[in-house]
């Protein structure tokens, strides 16, 4: 008996859901499985995971941080890259801030909750605590002394032209990084005002730092995962004679092992060098 064409049409959309699951939902993740299990491959497969006398330090894959209880840099450590991540390199929150080269304004409010740090503040903080931190110098262009970004709202006459009628620093609360502006007296910010609202032409100051900074971008920037573990070679050497001096050991044996921690380039031309800080930590411990 011929069956009725929609009742053929449903049967044969049955036998290709069930096809496909098969194939897709159950062969082809178990060969995947497989091929993952494979010799050279089982490693990278399960997470790339370190393990020093039976017990598991990290990943090779996800960064963490070398900071005490209260978060301070451990100094005998070499330091990674700043993480958005939860509280740093958490693989449950990964993402980026989404703050772009315009972030320059932070939100002050008198509520710590309610109160947010610009792109360039956090560059500029994180810039001078490096600087303390190895003993060269933090300054970076549109940085205030202070750490936060140098920013004015400036006030035109005629909105746009004209001559200066007021000047504010909008990321400083307290004293403000310079006295006058265009012959007119800078004002400290007061929390919760939008002085760009109220017609504040934002004016980033570069002051006279150097055009290229001590501290390089990897240092003071986060990764757009917030997982990164590696740092750049630059910043490496940066931290090299801090490590040195910890460990009591001589600058060349601190080189040798940022050197023997080294990853170039991608297939030869991608990308740049980059250092594992987890291996060169286990390697200073003597543990790898």
């Amino acid at each position: 008996m011929r069956l009725p064409a929609w009742l053929s049409q449903h049967i044969a959309a049955l036998r290709a859901l069930l096809v496909m699951t098969v194939l897709l939902g159950l062969v082809y993740p178990l060969a995947f499985v497989l091929i993952g299990h494979a010799p050279g491959l089982s490693g990278k497969a399960e997470g790339s995971v370190i393990t020093v006398g039976g017990t598991k330090v990290g990943s090779s894959l996800i960064g963490q941080n070398f900071t005490d209880a209260d978060g301070n840099p451990i100094p005998r450590y070499f330091q990674s890259r700043p993480s958005k991540a939860g509280d740093g390199y958490d693989p449950d929150s990964t993402g980026a801030s989404n703050l772009g080269p315009e972030s320059v304004v932070d939100t002050l409010s008198d509520n710590p909750d309610d109160a947010s740090q610009s792109l360039l503040t956090q560059v500029c903080s994180r810039s001078l605590a490096i600087g303390k931190l190895e003993g060269v110098d933090g300054s970076r262009p549109y940085c205030a002394p202070d750490g936060v970004g140098a920013v004015l709202a400036v006030f035109y006459r005629d909105g746009f032209t004209g001559p200066v009628t007021r000047a504010v620093s909008v990321n400083e609360t307290g004293q403000t990084f310079l006295q006058t502006y265009a012959g007119v007296t800078v004002e400290p910010a007061k929390p919760g005002v939008d002085y760009v609202a109220e017609g504040g032409v934002v004016t980033p100051i570069r002051g006279n730092a150097p055009a290229k900074p001590v501290i390089p971008a990897d240092a003071v920037t986060a990764s757009g995962s917030g997982l990164d573990p590696n740092i750049s070679v630059a910043y490496a050497d940066l931290q090299a004679p801090r490590i040195a001096r910890e460990r009591s050991l001589t600058l060349d044996q601190v080189h040798k092992l940022i050197k023997e921690h080294t990853d170039g380039r991608a297939l030869g031309f991608l990308g740049e060098p980059a250092v594992n800080v987890l291996e060169l930590n286990l390697a200073l411990d003597g543990k790898r």
